[in-house]
């Protein structure tokens, strides 16, 4: 394939925020090439949503897009450097397949796709008439500008296919409620990481013990709780470990199309993919996406009972609301939270800023999250514990939970759930 490009900004239309990089440009029968990110004015979950590989994707194919070019810049420098994206590489990509075969978020009109480093960029952009420095202010004040590139791109897509199973893992509680047991709360948490990939410090086993062990073993610790009830809560619980997180949300955005129970009986999902808690003694918890429902007064109530603060995310720039399982149940119309520890302090000797930073920056999706970090099981109970209470009040609750009116996950989404 060998066809001209165009630079469509953020490769962002969101027509709710009065916003289309793809005005003005013509990108049918092209190649697409764009910028991480969406603009900042968006509220913070919505430019995550828009910040999404698959929404962008899917953006330019319905505009007649025929492939992809993802541009480096600072800010993505920042949050995901080339050189880490060119060792993920080395693991395979994959879709799960629905009942026909096919793959999901595929988009067959997109024939080619790079990713392309800040060197590269540069080059790409020579005789535009727009430097790299240029389109990276235009972008961060959100109007990067849309135009034809004086190139064309030249791809070739040569795929080798496999089949495979990997099982999510499914146990059920029974609700006390003969009226609300067909009612389910769903806890999630992946059970997968990386597996063997490129040596790092000569270490080539990803461990995932942060991510996302001690996630699985505070659902596990959760489930161990409600089962000890009597009588259970009134709505019944699902406790859902979910397979292929790290290639893309396979798991659980195959069980949120295709459930165990009926999908309408889902109501909420509060997912785990963390437990950060065991880093430093929490003080505070972030329960990303409450902000969008009613689960926001059960997050807040929860973590009163443990005298607990709720936070805002901090980060998001590092647009965490679209990376996790929850995700998949916002897409089919389910309010859901990415339950995480918060980064709050009394104790001037404990930073909780520079101790996550410098985790991400050293450990994360490397070979060294494994048992030899110095955790706080204690500070990490007392997540599990805030986690359950949250479940259970949305569990012991009348009404079930609702998107706020006018919200945009809401209007988005919440109409397709069936």
């Amino acid at each position: 394939m060998e066809t001209p490009v165009v630079y469509v900004g953020f490769g962002v239309t969101a027509p709710e925020q009065g916003y289309d990089d793809y005005a003005g440009v013509e990108a049918k029968g092209k190649v697409v090439a764009y910028l991480f990110g969406a603009p900042a004015r968006f509220e913070s979950t919505v430019r995550a949503h828009y910040s999404s590989d698959v929404a962008k994707e899917a953006n330019a194919a319905a505009h007649g897009a025929v492939g992809t070019i993802w541009l480096d810049s600072p800010a993505l420098e920042q949050l995901y450097p080339f050189k880490d994206q060119v060792r993920d590489l080395a693991f395979p990509d994959m879709r799960w397949l629905d009942a026909q075969g096919q793959p999901n978020d595929y988009f067959p009109e997109l024939r080619g796709a790079a990713i392309l480093n800040m060197e590269a960029t540069a080059r790409l952009l020579e005789g535009s008439g727009k430097s790299p420095q240029e389109i990276y202010a235009a972008a961060k004040e959100g109007k990067p500008g849309s135009f034809a590139l004086p190139v064309t791109a030249k791809m070739k897509i040569a795929t080798k296919l496999e089949d495979l199973h990997s099982p999510n893992v499914v146990a059920r509680l029974q609700g006390s409620d003969a009226k609300l047991r067909d009612e389910y709360v769903v806890y999630s948490a992946h059970l997968d990481h990386l597996g063997i990939g490129e040596p790092v410090n000569g270490k080539k086993i990803y461990n995932g013990a942060l991510d996302n062990a001690s996630g699985s073993a505070t659902l596990l610790e959760i489930a161990r709780a409600y089962s000890q009830m009597k009588p259970h809560p009134r709505r019944s619980i699902l406790f859902l470990s979910v397979t292929g997180e790290e290639e893309g949300l396979l798991g659980s955005d195959y069980f949120a199309h295709y459930p165990t129970v009926a999908k309408d009986g889902l109501v909420a999902n509060i997912n785990i993919d963390g437990n950060a808690a065991l880093l430093w003694p929490i003080e505070d918890v972030i329960p990303r996406g409450s902000e969008h429902s009613t689960l926001g007064a059960a997050a807040h109530e929860a973590a009163a009972r443990l005298k607990l603060d709720v936070s805002p995310d901090p980060v998001p720039d590092l647009v965490f609301f679209i990376r996790s399982d929850q995700y998949s149940f916002v897409k089919q119309g389910i309010p859901s939270i990415f339950f995480s520890a918060g980064i709050k302090s009394s104790d001037p000797k404990v930073k909780p800023v520079e101790i996550i930073t410098k985790w991400r920056q050293t450990i994360y999706h490397k070979p060294q999250d494994d048992m030899n970090q110095p955790f706080d099981f204690e500070s990490g109970a007392k997540f599990a514990r805030c986690g359950f209470l949250l479940g259970y009040g949305v569990a012991q609750q009348n009404e079930k939970p609702t998107w706020n009116p006018g919200d945009f996950f809401g209007e988005h989404y919440g109409k397709h759930k069936n």
